[in-house]
């Protein structure tokens, strides 16, 4: 009889050890699995707010609420880049030259072929060209899928949540907002439930999102991220 009552005290030993390691344990690998999630998310957040910005760019400050639109554009469109070559000297600057003025006199000149007036300003080796570069070639690494934008990882073919809003201010200027955002249980699904319900509860009494996001369509914050 004891040696049963002694099988039975250490299996219970073993099931409490067994308990604290898990109480204990179960935290610390939900944060280790949700910050690995969250980096990736991160980065595409990232991604999405680079494409919208020289997407707004390009459309009279103008986001889109439309990943097909986006996606299309940053695998098709071309943004202008001014490649420089010289600099105005003090001289010049004091002189009451600007580049504005200089390309003018040199545009001038390339159609009239005379470059006296050019040579004279001391601009025979300053030029300000506008060369058209792919959106993917500017703003994403080498071998990036813009396919890929709209999709949440870890997110079994989730996609982001994508909002805009076109407003004016008081003083009457435009304003123009975006934001994508997803919320903790489609990133995290998978993890430990209770600790999801945890963070979205402490976001919630926080009255924050319960999830990642960039941008805000309530107010102004220059596109950033919540986390940052």
């Amino acid at each position: 009889m004891k040696t049963v009552i002694n099988v039975i005290l250490a299996l219970c030993v073993v099931g409490l050890v067994y308990i604290c390691y898990g109480s204990i344990m179960g935290p610390i690998n939900f944060k280790k699995q949700r910050d690995i999630r969250e980096t990736e998310v991160k980065t595409r957040l990232i991604d999405i707010r680079k494409a919208q910005v020289e997407y707004r760019q390009l459309h009279d400050g103008k986001y889109t609420a439309n990943f097909d639109t986006l996606i299309d554009f940053v695998k098709t469109a071309k943004i202008p880049f001014v490649k420089k070559v010289g600099t105005l000297t003090d001289d010049q600057l004091e002189n009451g030259m600007t580049e504005k003025k200089a390309v003018a006199m040199i545009e001038k000149a390339k159609k009239s072929g005379n470059w006296k007036e050019v040579e004279a300003a001391g601009l025979k080796d300053f030029s300000r060209d506008t060369i058209w570069i792919p959106v993917t070639d500017t703003i994403f690494a080498k071998g990036f899928n813009p396919d890929s934008l709209r999709y949440v990882p870890f997110g079994n073919g989730a996609q982001f949540e994508m909002a805009v809003r076109s407003d004016t201010t008081k003083s009457g200027a435009p304003l123009n907002l975006f934001q994508a955002q997803v919320p903790y249980e489609v990133y995290l699904n998978g993890l430990n439930k209770q600790e999801i319900i945890n963070i979205k509860d402490l976001q919630e009494k926080l009255n924050k999102y319960a999830g990642l996001r960039v941008g805000n369509i309530e107010e102004p914050n220059n596109n950033a991220g919540n986390w940052e």
